[in-house]
Order: C-alpha cells, then structure tokens, then sequence
C-alpha cells in the first residue's frame, strides 16, 4: 500500500506529464514565472492531501503505510521536478533520452505504412486509420524490441542498476522502478513489456504499482 501512495503522489505532482512533454505550454508557464501563483500551489497540495486520503482510506493494511517513504517520494519527485525545470543539463539529458524512444518508436511507423498503405498512394488510407493499425504494431515492435534486449542481458542490467538505489532509498525493486521511469518517455502499454519477464512473479502490490504508473502518466501511444 506504501508504494500506491507514493506512487500517487507523484502522479499528483506531475512528474510524467513534465517529463513526457517535449516543451508543453505547463512547463513553459511555469518556468516563466508567468503562471505560477499562490492559487495554484494551494490547489496542488490540495490535490496531494485528497489523494493521501483517499488512499489511506482504501488502504487494506493502514499500519503497513511507511510515512518515510511518502515523504521521501515527495522530496524526490519535488527536487527532480524543480531540476527539469530550471537546471539546463538536466533538461537536456531528458530531452535526449525522450528524443531517443520517439526515434525509436518512429521505425513503427516504417513498417505500418510499408504493410498498409495504398500500393496507388503510397499512403494508408483513412479507413485503415484505426486501433488495429495505429497502436497494435507499436506494442509489438516493442515487444519484439525488449525481447531482444532481455536476451542479450540489457534489460537485466538496466534493472539491477535501478534496483541498488530505489531499493535503499524508495524500498521498491528494479523492475518496478524500471516500469515506472519507462512511463516517462512511453505509453501504458509499452512500459510494462520492458518488464515482461518478471511481471509473472510480481506480487498484488508490484503489480498495483506498475498499473499505477501508467495510469498516472500520460507519454507514448
């Protein structure tokens, strides 16, 4: 239950949506100094203490609740998200690395528009415009994706490192980290297949966490 409430204090904190926009009118607001008032940090922790709340309130096991670690995430999601948004390098390095998974991403396109475009146009037709062809060939170029870098080792690597500084610090494992930073830059669809392999031997609460991700981030297809 710790982990679904710090998790849904970072969604309250807008850390995936900063993160997932290359420069949105948010960010930009707020970096200006233009829209940022006493209001809307109010309505902010607001928003946080509701959240708790109700959390706290569906809470199966309320003594489990590690109040550190709450706060901690809360600490680390407002540090993090005052470095993008006023420390350069800091907001270069996630531009890149969000520039490098839509390039990634970009070679789907490729290949849809290879198998379903009009052999008279050259380009897939209005009617084919639906989930089956603008979403499903994403998930499994993904999928085929981390298949490969799992069987080369990449995957299992990404997640030990992770895991030596989420374990001490946030008590959450590597592949759940893994997970979560993936809805940075990803959908909710792609993230958890960085994680395939072990989503088996999750438990309730692994799981809840890596739902929680992704439907408190918006990023990908």
């Amino acid at each position: 239950m710790k982990k679904i409430l710090l998790f849904l204090l970072i969604a309250l904190l807008g850390g995936g949506n900063l993160l997932a926009s290359e420069a949105s009118p948010a960010t930009q607001i707020i970096s200006s100094g233009g829209g940022f008032t006493i209001v809307s940090l109010l309505r902010g922790m607001l928003g946080m203490a509701v959240v708790i709340a109700i959390a706290w309130l569906l809470s199966s096991n309320r003594k489990a609740i590690n109040w550190s670690v709450v706060a901690k995430g809360l600490g680390l999601q407002l540090v993090l998200a005052l470095c993008i948004l006023y420390v350069p390098f800091v907001q270069t390095i996630f531009d890149f690395v969000g520039r490098a998974f839509v390039k990634v991403l970009s070679f789907t396109e490729a290949g849809t528009t290879f198998l379903f475009s009009s052999m008279e146009s050259g380009v897939i037709e209005s009617p084919m415009l639906n989930f089956a062809i603008t979403i499903l060939p994403t998930v499994i170029f993904f999928a085929a994706l981390t298949s490969v870098l799992f069987y080369y080792g990449i995957i299992q690597k990404v997640v030990s490192f992770l895991a030596r500084g989420m374990t001490k610090l946030m008590n959450l494992s590597g592949a759940e980290s893994l997970s979560v930073a993936g809805n940075i830059f990803l959908g909710q669809t792609e993230a958890p297949l960085m994680i395939k392999a072990y989503l088996e031997k999750m438990n309730r609460s692994e799981m809840m966490l890596v739902m929680a991700g992704g439907m408190a981030t918006m990023a990908g297809g």
